[in-house]
């Protein structure tokens, strides 16, 4: 694991702020792999005998519904962690983790991690804020679905992918349209015709890239202020 990868585990919310020693104990001598996109981690009810950090690349998690369709739970990204509450569901992965970008991670025994849980108060506080971390992001979703058009969803959606200081951007999805489009709660044949209607407000869709003329324009559109 090079610098790179451990400075991003250092600042994630299980790991941030143990001692050295600690760490590296936890994180035992395995490397990080590569998962090319497609790659199945795990499956919903697998028993569970690792979690996750992500490195680099992205990895969506999703549950299946009876109709056969994916509910799309998460997708993390760099800096994430992901499947530790596996700990507490019986060792049984809840969801199903599928690689959605060529990725990069670190994979962290459940077994050997429980054992510092049980052992460390550190540890364990650091497990309660990556779980209410979690947590808010689940709120944060159902928030985006529940409480915002469809257009105000991916306008923030847009924004977020923006420098903070920036007047206009150019940014490039993340992942295929249908995943953005299943994570934002919307058709995919909706999600193109709402991109059609953002070119009204200077945003233009090149393939997977997306041309934002006047950021502010489009805040101001997530935020219901047409005009």
């Amino acid at each position: 694991m090079n610098g790179a990868d451990l400075e991003t585990v250092r600042k994630t919310s299980l790991f941030g702020q143990l001692p050295e020693e600690e760490l590296f104990a936890i994180l035992g001598n395995e490397p990080p792999h590569n998962h090319p996109k497609g790659r199945i981690l795990f499956q919903q009810g697998d028993e569970a005998d690792r979690f996750f950090v992500v490195l680099d690349g992205w990895v969506k998690l999703y549950r299946q519904v009876p109709t056969g369709e994916e509910a799309i739970l998460h997708v993390f990204t760099r800096g994430d962690t992901f499947a530790e509450a596996a700990l507490f569901n019986g060792h049984r992965y809840p969801a199903t983790a599928e690689v959605v970008s060529d990725a990069r991670l670190l994979s962290i025994n459940c077994n050997y991690f429980e054992k510092y849980l049980r052992e460390s108060p550190r540890v364990a506080m650091n497990m309660m804020a990556s779980t209410a971390i979690h947590m808010k992001h689940l709120v944060h979703e159902i928030e985006q679905i529940k409480g915002r058009t469809s257009v105000q969803r991916l306008a923030f959606f847009l924004l977020e992918m923006c420098p903070d200081d920036a007047i206009s951007a150019v940014v490039t999805l993340p992942y295929e349209k249908s995943l953005v489009a299943a994570r934002l709660g919307i058709q995919p044949e909706s999600l193109s015709r709402i991109l059609n209607r953002l070119r009204g407000y200077g945003v233009n869709c090149i393939k997977n890239q997306i041309i934002i003329s006047d950021i502010n324009l489009l805040r101001a559109l997530a935020a219901g202020e047409e005009p």
